[in-house]
């Protein structure tokens, strides 16, 4: 398969050796949905934990081959750097969520997580450079899934969530800390359009789920064939609304 460093390429047509690797993909997050929840069938925290180590690192992917384009001056556009930092933010914020629930107490889970997280980390780099838009099309099944998950996790336990405290350090983040970032990753929305209530865990857990489903929607949004020319993150929309004008064309 020829490697395509041109950066034009981040959004271009779609070709058979697309839907090719999209079919990977597919196997690739299925293959690492059936393991999760196997092994952790009935240990939701560590799942949890190992789910958010691997959710966070093809952020980590798409920043390094960013950062690859502008060090070799191919490329430049510093809102894709903040939309994708702010979603390893967002992601950190779960995982440190996981680790106050006891999530990662066990050696061999943080080994299992880690070393999962490392080879999805060069998989996705690699697949980057070859095809951003299946890149982006694999977090968005890796999000998808988490959202699932979630979802699932909180039908059946609502009544014992709702009757625990919520960790400090999601209090922080959602309701007292510097919101900042926490509106940049969520492409669909305006700047502190969405502030979650925190009174317990059940909360906590809503909103992780609910960020699960934000970062669905912005994957898809980069994905868009338009996207190198008209994805912005949201602080960038409201001062392109505010001055009438369009941003640089680094920005």
């Amino acid at each position: 398969m020829q490697i395509n460093l041109n950066p034009s390429c981040l959004m271009g047509s779609v070709s058979e050796s697309y839907w090719e690797t999209v079919t990977m993909i597919r196997l690739l997050v299925g293959i690492l949905a059936f393991v999760i929840n196997q092994v952790y069938r009935d240990r939701p925290m560590p799942r949890f934990y190992v789910l958010e180590t691997v959710a966070r690192v093809p952020y980590f992917s798409y920043l390094s081959v960013l950062h690859l384009y502008e060090t070799l001056g191919l490329w430049r556009k510093a809102d894709w750097l903040k939309v994708h930092f702010a979603e390893s933010w967002n992601e950190l914020h779960h995982l440190l969520i996981m680790e106050e629930l006891g999530g990662s107490q066990n050696w061999i889970d943080r080994v299992f997580a880690r070393s999962v997280a490392l080879v999805y980390y060069w998989i996705v780099v690699a697949l980057y450079v070859v095809h951003p838009r299946a890149a982006y099309n694999f977090m968005e099944l890796v999000e998808g899934h988490a959202y699932r998950s979630y979802d699932k996790y909180l039908k059946t336990n609502k009544q014992y969530l709702e009757g625990q405290p919520a960790p400090q350090v999601a209090v922080n983040y959602y309701r007292d800390g510097d919101l900042y970032m926490f509106d940049e990753f969520q492409a669909s929305r305006k700047p502190e359009e969405r502030r979650p209530k925190i009174d317990n865990l059940y909360d906590v857990f809503v909103a992780i789920r609910d960020d699960e489903a934000e970062h669905v929607k912005t994957m898809v949004a980069c994905q868009r064939p338009n996207a190198q020319l008209t994805l912005n993150s949201p602080h960038s929309v409201c001062a392109i609304e505010e001055n009438g004008s369009e941003l640089a064309p680094n920005s």
